[in-house]
């Protein structure tokens, strides 16, 4: 956050290939910091000083608040830059830089609002939609929930928190629509609960809000965010950018996290091998041909996987830019291929962890970290290659799959 005297920094003429070679010097200090940023849960104040010199929460943001505003396919390249330093300083990354992008969605007062004051801020979110309830009032509506799993919370000034709005005066009828609405941080408290196996230093810990009013204008109506231009804020954000589909795409960073997080044990791996030699036998590692076949393997399925990831992202700009909204099943691939990409990425990482042996347990061995990561953020239902490859398969056999969102 900038101090009240320093004016903020703009980025809105900065390249994408600046920012990416920022973001692979910054690879180094992230391996050094990773231990010290799992042991106290959160984002090192080094690390967001670094990010935020750099704009790599930006990169989605509209220009005219001083943000990057690049194409679609920087929310896949930065993540996976990042991811191999830090897995969990790139999914916090990719969620802070993901809820920028949905700001640009909201009406205009909204934005003026939050960048007017600080377009550096942090806003976390809480995505889950029965985890929050609404009911409509005049003017606004009046929101009450506990959302977990809130990425970066601890560090954001701002959340997005997902509520079904029902009909009735209680607000205990049929749903009726779906919001995402913005909260300052006096208006929601933050349960620290995140104590896990992986991903500790994300801070995605819970968020309680009850009966907070939040007004019209801050309440981003989320069946306008399926692919066309039709939220408040394409007025003055006309960008292609903001056309993409929220619920088919906004589960690619994070898939991009994990297969950064896979490339960066295949580096690990790499360098371990060129230098060990068996404990037993004396013979070089690099010789056993099921290290070299694991080694190929695991390479190919995270170029597979990161080549996966980027096609889709070009696909859904070029739709974006020729005003085509997707249509469900190719949303439904996208969800797939999202989930599919982390599976390949988790399938690389237990390879190559099987090449450390013994010494892979360790928890001062980079593999140990990145293995319990990949573990903990496939765990995510946007990762979950069953749910999504279930709801494709049954949508491509005349089946109805219902999601409003979509």
């Amino acid at each position: 956050m900038n101090a009240p005297d320093t004016k903020p920094v703009s980025f809105a003429d900065v390249a994408l290939e600046q920012t990416m070679a920022r973001a692979r010097a910054l690879v180094p200090a992230l391996r050094e910091r990773a231990a010290q940023a799992e042991a106290g849960r959160v984002m090192p104040p080094e690390t967001v000083r670094d990010l935020q010199a750099m704009g790599a929460l930006r990169i989605l943001q509209p220009k005219r608040w001083g943000g990057m505003e690049y194409d679609f396919i920087a929310y896949i390249d930065m993540p996976m830059e990042l991811a191999r330093g830090c897995a969990s300083t790139s999914w916090t990354v990719v969620n802070l830089t993901i809820h920028n992008w949905m700001l640009a969605l909201y009406d205009e007062r909204a934005q003026a609002e939050v960048w007017g004051a600080d377009p550096e801020v942090m806003i976390a979110a809480g995505i889950a939609y029965p985890q929050g309830r609404a009911r409509k009032v005049d003017g606004g509506y009046v929101i009450s929930g506990k959302w977990n799993f809130s990425s970066g919370v601890n560090i954001s000034s701002w959340c997005m928190l997902a509520v079904t709005v029902r009909d009735g005066a209680d607000g205990s009828g049929k749903p009726v629509d779906y919001r995402m609405c913005l909260l300052d941080q006096s208006q929601y408290q933050v349960i620290d609960d995140w104590h896990v196996m992986g991903m500790r230093s994300t801070g995605s810990m819970s968020v309680v809000a009850n009966d907070v009013f939040v007004p019209e204008y801050k309440a981003l109506c989320m069946l306008d965010a399926r692919g066309d231009s039709t939220f408040p804020g394409a007025k003055v954000n006309p960008n292609p950018l903001y056309c993409i589909s929220l619920a088919a795409m906004g589960g690619l960073g994070i898939a991009a996290t994990a297969v950064g997080n896979a490339m960066a044990a295949l580096e690990h791996t790499q360098e371990l091998v060129k230098s060990r030699s068996t404990n037993y036998t004396a013979q070089r590692m690099r010789d056993f041909q099921v290290v070299q076949l694991r080694v190929g393997a695991a390479g190919a399925k995270i170029d597979a996987a990161r080549h996966l990831l980027r096609n889709d992202c070009f696909e859904a700009m070029d739709k974006a830019r020729a005003k085509s909204v997707p249509s469900l099943e190719t949303k439904l691939r996208q969800k797939r291929d999202a989930a599919y990409a982390a599976q390949l990425a988790t399938e690389a990482v237990d390879m190559l962890h099987t090449i450390t042996g013994a010494m892979g347990i360790y928890v001062s061995h980079p593999l140990e970290r990145i293995f319990r990561d990949a573990h903990a953020l496939g765990a995510h239902i946007s990762l979950n290659f069953d749910a999504q490859a279930a709801a494709w398969g049954l949508s491509t056999l005349g089946g109805e799959v219902h999601i409003p969102t979509l």
